[in-house]
Order: structure tokens, then sequence, then C-alpha cells
């Protein structure tokens, strides 16, 4: 036997399904190079296991309680750029594909995708590569071979689309009673909205609400001009 021990790749769990999470856990204790140092349930802790564990892998969901898994990837990439995130999800939504792109993330693949397949694309994504399912890939392929005017994900999935709305509103600066004008709903509809977008975005306050939807794009309308490609 070689005196040199197996250098493991450390990788970290984010999901909120404990069934999924266990047969992640039972896949990474069979594989003689991977080693699993910790498993969450929410993107608030995986951005804080990442800071403490410094993982070399995330296997991140997105759909999770709080902040969801392409926000924290995006805290994680912003804080630490060596750690490697590969997003496992349910949705194979093109947003969702390329705001996780966008995110930092360097995977995408489908729940569903074969043990050996994510062992070999965890394995590629800690060496650099980026790695995409089968339809994912194409979805890719197809976009840069036939260009579209790009048009601006949301950068909240989390939230409803008329929350996405009030949230640009008030990045925009605007005060809730001409929030309401401008949707044309009430004062008290208004303050509900930012108050389930505060929780939502786990922010304490307006301002920091507003900061992150400056720094996602939002607000960047001039307060007079109409609003566009909003669903009631």
């Amino acid at each position: 036997m070689d005196d040199l021990e197996l250098e493991k790749i450390s990788v970290l769990i984010a999901d909120d399904s404990t069934e999924f999470r266990e047969g992640l856990r039972a896949l990474l204790e069979g594989v003689a190079d991977m080693e699993l140092v910790a498993e969450v349930a929410t993107g608030a802790e995986a951005v804080r296991l990442a800071m403490e564990q410094q993982p070399d892998v995330i296997l991140m969901d997105i759909n999770m309680p709080g902040l969801n898994g392409i926000e924290a990837t995006r805290q994680i990439v912003s804080s630490s750029p060596h750690i490697s995130i590969l997003i496992l999800t349910m949705f194979e939504n093109d947003d969702l594909v390329f705001t996780a792109i966008r995110a930092g993330a360097q995977g995408y693949l489908l729940k569903g995708t074969l043990r050996a397949e994510l062992v070999r694309s965890i394995r590629s994504v800690r060496s650099g590569g980026a790695v995409f399912g089968p339809g994912i890939a194409r979805k890719l392929k197809s976009y840069f071979a036939h260009p579209s005017p790009p048009v601006l994900p949301p950068s909240f999935p989390e939230l409803t689309e008329r929350e996405r709305q009030v949230l640009d509103l008030m990045a925009q600066h605007l005060s809730n009673p001409e929030i309401a004008q401008r949707l044309s709903i009430s004062e008290k509809t208004v303050r509900n909205q930012v108050s389930n977008i505060l929780s939502k975005l786990q922010v304490a306050d307006r301002a920091q609400a507003i900061l992150q939807a400056q720094k996602a794009g939002l607000g960047n309308q001039q307060p007079g001009a109409p609003l566009q490609n909003h669903k009631q």
C-alpha cells in the first residue's frame, strides 16, 4: 500500500430534502476520493458552513427555505471563488440555468442524474471544468448558436412576480404610496408585499433589500418610466 494518503475531494451538501441528502451521503461514502464534510438544509447555512469548512465542492439545491441556492452560490463564490458549486435541482428552467451560471455555478445537473455521472461531475468541477446535463447542454448550444436579445432572468426566484415588481420599484427609491399608485394597488397591499420581500430575502430593513436588488440589476428604470415586461 502506498505511503501517500489519497487526497480527497471535500464535499458539502445543501438540500432541504432529508431523503435526498441521505442518498448523496451514501453515494459519497462509497467513493474513495471523496469525503462529506457537512450537510445543510438552507442556503444561509450553506453560506455559513462554506466559510467555515471551505469545501472543494458544494452540491447545491435551488429551492430551499429562506435564502435560495442561486443567491447562496453568488455569496459563496464572491467570497471564496476557489469553491466549486454544482447545482442539483428538479428545475430545467432556462432562466434558472443562466442565472445560476451568472451567479458562479460551474455545473447544473438535474436530480435523477446517474450516480456514476454525478461522481464524474464532482471530479470535473473540482478540476475547474464546467458540467451540464444533456438537456441543459442542448439549451446552451442552442442559445449560443441562435442568440436572441438578452432578457434579464428573475434574480430572486423565491419572490412572486408581484413581489419582484415591488422590489424593482423599491430599488428606484419609490415610497410605498408611490408604489401603490404605480401598480394600482392599496398601500396596505404594498406594505404586505414589502414585509414578504424582507422575510424572503432575509434582510433586516428596506435599505438592505434595496442594496440586494440594485446589486442584481433591479431599479435601473427611471422612476417616471412605465413598467415593462411585468404581469399583473
